[in-house]
């Protein structure tokens, strides 16, 4: 049954077919073969998407949108200036600094890097910063916001992994999505001291308290949604709620920039982006459930245990398997299709699935900046007006960077994890 499973997935994906069809039709296919009952078919699809904390998904991904158009991102973007200065390689930290912000409010990597990059690509032209750059750098930046909570693909792998609690991954995420940013920061200020990017901007740097005032109901954000789920206050589910509303506030009352008729455009938007990923989890829910039934990756990985492999060899070939399947998957589809490879090998070796997921996750961050499918270099050179050929120069260097951190925080778990059992989510 397995070679049918694969078979049949192997040959749709090379006619094309989309990957949610290619995912469920896999598992069917087994079902059928294997003569499960075809009913078992609509029973797994639903039961795959009729899941708790699936309900937050939809609002997350509207409480993104309006924060994207409501105006915080150029209002960041004023008091991260003010706070690293007009130096060389000012305007580069400011980037990835907002890119981690707004990824605590977002948490999708797309329209972080879509934000920032209409805003940061014009200004860091101006002062003498490649455009080729500018456009890797604030795509690196913004893949940090599916490890930064709230993360929407940290909240699909909680409901696929129901051992790792939406808690415990937002809070291993929070650490590793800023040691990432960190990396990110260190690449670029590097760069630009070497080539003096940055260092001769006649413009003075903004007033720090004047901007800090005007970004601070923004900032404030993060702060409600993250200090609201650990104060017990909401869960993640309503913490989406809570930041719906919080943007509603801020972009129709405080900084009067959207209009009801934009709100009503949101949500058919936000709307259309949720069917298309629940769609996703509901049809790979099939090629999962036939996995599990067949059981072939749990003989995988008691022969692989049995061979004596190290721990170490096995977790690079992982990275690796992942750095090159991110360049061409998401974060769902990649889970769907790992991890239920991943799961048996974990629990082989004992490894720890909140753990786990950031891992994966940050491997799958990675592939949204790396050529030839990478979806947020795809948004900054369309807005930089530059081809995906021509940053492969830079792109090159913030990978290698961002995959030293990934190899730090694979090979020493604590660094994940202390923040969750610190706050008794593990």
């Amino acid at each position: 049954m397995s070679w049918l499973l694969f078979g049949v997935f192997v040959v749709l994906m090379c006619a094309a077919v989309p990957l949610a069809v290619t995912l469920g039709l896999s598992g069917v296919a087994v079902i059928v073969a294997a003569k499960m009952g075809i009913m078992s078919v609509p029973n797994t699809v639903y039961s795959g998407i009729a899941k708790y904390p699936l309900i937050a998904l939809p609002v997350f991904i509207l409480a993104g949108m309006i924060f994207e158009r409501s105006g915080v991102a150029a209002r960041l973007v004023r008091l991260a200036e003010s706070i690293v200065g007009k130096s060389a390689g000012g305007l580069a930290v400011a980037a990835v600094l907002v890119c981690m912000i707004l990824g605590g409010i977002s948490g999708s990597g797309p329209a972080d890097a879509a934000a920032v990059g209409a805003i940061m690509i014009p200004a860091m032209t101006r002062v003498g910063y490649p455009r080729e750059f500018s456009a890797s750098l604030i795509a690196a930046g913004g893949s940090t916001a599916i490890v930064i909570p709230p993360s929407i693909a940290l909240i699909i792998y909680s409901v696929l992994v129901p051992q790792a609690s939406v808690q415990a991954l937002f809070a291993a995420g929070l650490v590793a999505g800023l040691l990432c940013g960190v990396a990110l920061i260190l690449a670029a200020m590097v760069f630009s001291r070497i080539n003096g990017w940055g260092a001769n901007d006649p413009e003075p740097a903004p007033p720090f308290w004047r901007s800090m005032r005007e970004a601070g109901w923004g900032l404030l954000a993060p702060v409600i949604i993250l200090g609201g789920m650990r104060s017990g206050a909401f869960t993640p589910t309503e913490a989406a709620v809570v930041a719906v509303a919080y943007g509603l506030i801020i972009g129709l009352v405080v900084y009067r920039t959207m209009t009801w008729k934009q709100v009503w455009d949101l949500l058919a938007d936000s709307a259309e982006i949720s069917a298309v990923i629940l769609f996703m989890v509901g049809l790979a829910s099939l090629f999962g459930w036939a996995v599990d039934t067949i059981g072939v990756f749990n003989e995988f990985a008691r022969w692989l245990t049995s061979t004596g492999t190290s721990e170490t060899s096995v977790l690079l070939a992982i990275t690796f398997m992942l750095l090159v399947a991110g360049t061409a998957l998401d974060a769902t589809a990649t889970y769907f299709v790992f991890l239920p490879f991943l799961l048996p090998v974990a629990q082989a070796y004992q490894w720890d699935l909140v753990w786990l997921g950031i891992v994966v996750t940050i491997n799958v961050a990675i592939g949204q900046f790396t050529p030839p499918t990478a979806v947020n270099l795809m948004v900054t050179c369309r807005l930089a007006g530059i081809t995906m050929e021509s940053t492969i120069r830079w792109c090159a260097w913030l990978v290698v960077a961002m995959t030293a951190m990934l190899l730090v925080l694979t090979f020493v778990p604590e660094i994940v994890l202390f923040l969750p059992r610190y706050l008794g989510y593990l």
